[in-house]
C-alpha cells in the first residue's frame, strides 16, 4: 500500500554568514492512510519545521536541502510554488497553533470557508455556504447556520480551533498537519480539540501527523510516534510500544516526565538534565550524549544508525544488536 506521506532522508538548511546550519538531518518516516502519526520533542527539536517543509511554507532563508517528500507517491517538495499552493488545502491540511493566526479577524467566519471551498471546487457560492454549514455542524459548532455570519473575535479560543479545523478539512485532504493544535487552549478544551480531529480524520480516511511537545497526547491520540532530537530521528515505533518500552534514552526521559496520579504528594517529576542544543552547537556523534546518562565513547566519536528494535528503530548504540549480544549473557541487553 502506497504511504499518505513518505519522507526520505529529509535536510532542510538554513544558511547563515557563518555558513548553513543544518535544522533537520537525514529524516525518513512515512504515513499509511488512515493513520496518525505522533511527531514529538522539547522544542528546538525539529518539530514544526518539519511539518512547514512538508508543506512548503518554511520561513526564508530556510530551504529543503535534500531529500524527498511524496505524497500518494507524487514527489512535491520539488514543485513550483505556484502548484505547491494548488496541494495546500486540497490534499493538505493545516491545523496551527494559535487559530488567531489562521483567521482573518476582518472577514466572517462564513466568508473564509467559502471562499476556502470555492478555491478547491467547481460548485456554487450556495452550495458551498450549505458545505460551510454542515463543516461548522460537523466540529460541533452550536446554531451553525447563524455563527456562520460571526467574526473570529466573537468566538471563544476552543470555538475557534474547531472553526480552523473545518477550514483544514474543507477540501477533504488526504493529510492533514496539525502543530500543536491544543497548546493555546485551556486543559478542558484540549482533550476535546484531539478527539474531535482524530475522530474527524478517522471518518474521512485523512492520515495525520500530530505536532506535539506532549507524550502523554501522543499516548492517547497516535498509532504510531516518531521522537525528533536536534532535527534528527531518535525512535519511531508502535505508541504503546514506545511509550512502555522506550528504547533511546531520550524517549525514556519523556517518558518519565510525565506526571502520574499514583505519584507522591509533592514528590519531584523527572527531568532531562541540560538542554536541546543549539543548529550551531549541535555536537558531534550522537546529539544526544551530552544529556545522557548512558552516553561512552562511541556516543561522542560517531553518529549511531538506525537499529531495528522490537518495537520499531531507534538510534542508539545501546541498541546495536552486536553490543546486545556480548552484554546479554552477562545480564541481558542495557
Amino acid at each position: 500500500m502506497t504511504p499518505t506521506l513518505s519522507v526520505r532522508n529529509l535536510r532542510v538548511e538554513i544558511p547563515t554568514r557563518h555558513g548553513a546550519l543544518t535544522a533537520i538531518d537525514d529524516l525518513s518516516f512515512d504515513i499509511a492512510p488512515g493513520e496518525v502519526l505522533g511527531v514529538v520533542g522539547e522544542s528546538g527539536a525539529g518539530k514544526s519545521i518539519t511539518g512547514a517543509a512538508i508543506i512548503g511554507l518554511l520561513e526564508p532563508p530556510g530551504r529543503v536541502a535534500g531529500g524527498e517528500i511524496r505524497l500518494n507517491g507524487e514527489r512535491i517538495d520539488n514543485l513550483p510554488p505556484a502548484q505547491l499552493r494548488k496541494l495546500r488545502g486540497k490534499h493538505i491540511g493545516m491545523i496551527f497553533q494559535d487559530p488567531l493566526t489562521s483567521l482573518d479577524p476582518l472577514y466572517r467566519i462564513g466568508d473564509q470557508l467559502i471562499e476556502t471551498i470555492l478555491t478547491h471546487e467547481r460548485i456554487s457560492p450556495a452550495a458551498a455556504r450549505d458545505k460551510a454549514e454542515r463543516l461548522l455542524v460537523e466540529v460541533g459548532i452550536p446554531a451553525a447556520g447563524q455563527r456562520l455570519d460571526s467574526y473570529p473575535h466573537q468566538f471563544s479560543g476552543g470555538m475557534r480551533q474547531r472553526v480552523v479545523i473545518a477550514l483544514a478539512l474543507a477540501a477533504d485532504p488526504a493529510l492533514v498537519i496539525a502543530d500543536e493544535p491544543t497548546t493555546a487552549l485551556d486543559v478542558s478544551v484540549q482533550a476535546q480539540i484531539i478527539a474531535l480531529i482524530k475522530r474527524l480524520c478517522r471518518d474521512r480516511g485523512a492520515s495525520v501527523m500530530l505536532i506535539t511537545h506532549d507524550m502523554g497526547v501522543i499516548a492517547e491520540t497516535a498509532d504510531r510516534v516518531c521522537v525528533l532530537y536536534a532535527g534528527r530521528l531518535a525512535e519511531i515505533g508502535g505508541v504503546r510500544d514506545v511509550v512502555k518500552r522506550p528504547q533511546h534514552p531520550y524517549t525514556a526521559g519523556l517518558m518519565a516526565a510525565i506526571p502520574s496520579l499514583g505519584d507522591a504528594l509533592g514528590a519531584r517529576l523527572a527531568q532531562i538534565p541540560g538542554s536541546m542544543p543549539r543548529l550551531g552547537a549541535i555536537p558531534d556523534g550522537c546529539a544526544f550524549h551530552p544529556r545522557c546518562s548512558f552516553a561512552f565513547d562511541r556516543c561522542i566519536a560517531e553518529r549511531p544508525p538506525l537499529y531495528a528494535t522490537a518495537c520499531g528503530e531507534t538510534a542508539c548504540f545501546l541498541r546495536d544488536p552486536q553490543r546486545v549480544a556480548a552484554v546479554a549473557p552477562s545480564g541481558g541487553a542495557a
